[in-house]
C-alpha cells in the first residue's frame, strides 16, 4: 500500500507551516507581552506550541507513517488532532498573538475583517455549540464507517481531508469549553458540563464497537504486515480500547476543571463586580431608574 503523505516531501509540506505559524504567534505574543505583561501569560505560549507539537506527531512524524499497518496508530493519530491539539492551541489564546505577529498591513486587514458584522454574525452562528458538538460527532462516526475509512487509506488527497477535517470539527468542539480571548463569564456556562457529557456518547458507542466486535470492521489492515505480533482484530480492540479511555479520561478532567472554576469563590466575587457594574451602568443610562433609586 502507498502512501505519499509519509514521504520526507509530504512531511516537510506539514512542517514548515508549523513551524511558520510558531514563529508568527512568538512575534506576536512577544508584542503584547510588551504592551501588558499580564495579558497573555507564559504558559499559554506553551500550550500553544504543545498543540503545534501534537499536530506534527499526528501527521508528519515516523510515528504517523505507521497509520496504514496498524489501527491503533491511526487512532492515535485522531486523538492527537481532535482531543488533544485543539484544546492546547486554545489554550494558548491564539487570536490576538497571530494578529500581532502577522506583517502590519495584513494584520491590519484581517483585523477589519474579523471585525466586520457579516463576519461576526457567521463566526457566533459556526461557534453555536450545538453546531460544534454536530461537526464533531459528524466527523468522528463519518470517517469510520468503512467505506470512507477506506477512501481515506487508498487515497492521499482523502487522507489529507481527513485529517484536516478532524483537526478543524476539533477545534469547533473545544471553542465553547475554553472560549479563548473572551473576557469574564456571565455565570451561564453550567450546560457545558452536558455538553461535554453528551459528547462522550459517539466515542462510547464507537469504541464499544470496535472493542466487541468479533470481526475485523476494516479489512484493509488484513493484509498489513503484523510484525508487532498483534493480530488485526487484536490491533481493533486495542485501538477501540485506547479511544475509549482517552476520551473518557480528557473530557471527565475537562469538565472536572470546567466545575471547578464555575464554583470557585473567586468567580463569584467576579460574578457579583459583573452584576453590580451592569446595574450601575443600567442606572446611568436610565434617569428614570436613577430616579427611583
Amino acid at each position: 500500500m502507498q502512501h505519499a503523505h509519509h514521504a520526507s516531501f509530504e512531511s516537510l509540506w506539514v512542517s514548515a507551516p508549523l513551524i511558520l505559524v510558531a514563529l508568527v504567534y512568538a512575534r506576536g505574543w512577544l508584542r503584547v507581552r510588551k504592551l501588558d505583561l499580564h495579558t497573555i501569560e507564559t504558559w499559554r505560549a506553551g500550550s500553544f506550541v504543545l498543540g503545534l507539537l501534537f499536530i506534527w506527531l499526528a501527521v508528519a512524524s515516523p510515528i504517523a507513517a505507521l497509520d496504514h499497518e496498524l489501527l491503533t496508530i491511526h487512532m492515535v493519530q485522531h486523538l492527537l488532532l481532535m482531543t488533544l491539539a485543539p484544546p492546547s492551541i486554545w489554550f494558548g489564546a491564539p487570536m490576538k498573538p497571530l494578529l500581532r505577529g502577522l506583517p502590519q498591513g495584513f494584520g491590519n486587514v484581517m483585523r477589519h475583517c474579523f471585525r466586520s458584522p457579516p463576519i461576526q454574525r457567521l463566526g457566533r452562528a459556526i461557534a453555536h455549540p450545538a453546531v460544534c458538538w454536530l461537526a464533531a460527532a459528524a466527523t468522528l462516526v463519518g470517517w469510520h464507517v468503512p467505506s470512507l475509512f477506506a477512501l481515506g487509506m487508498r487515497s492521499g488527497l482523502w487522507h489529507t481531508i481527513e485529517q484536516a477535517s478532524f483537526l478543524a470539527s476539533g477545534l469547533l468542539f473545544w471553542w465553547p469549553v475554553i472560549k479563548p480571548g473572551e473576557g469574564k463569564s456571565d455565570g451561564s456556562e453550567w450546560p457545558i458540563l452536558l455538553y461535554l457529557f453528551v459528547a462522550t456518547l459517539p466515542c462510547d458507542i464507537l469504541s464499544g464497537f470496535l472493542v466487541f466486535c468479533n470481526r475485523v470492521v476494516y479489512p484493509v489492515f488484513l493484509s498489513s504486515p503484523q510484525s508487532n505480533g498483534l493480530s488485526a482484530l487484536e490491533d481493533q480492540q486495542c485501538a477501540g480500547a485506547l479511544m475509549w479511555t482517552c476520551v473518557t479520561l480528557v473530557y471527565l478532567i475537562a469538565a472536572a476543571i470546567f466545575a471547578a472554576r464555575l464554583l470557585s469563590p473567586h468567580r463569584s466575587e467576579e460574578q457579583s463586580i459583573l452584576q453590580f457594574e451592569s446595574e450601575r451602568s443600567a442606572v446611568r443610562t436610565d434617569p428614570l431608574r436613577m430616579e427611583a433609586v
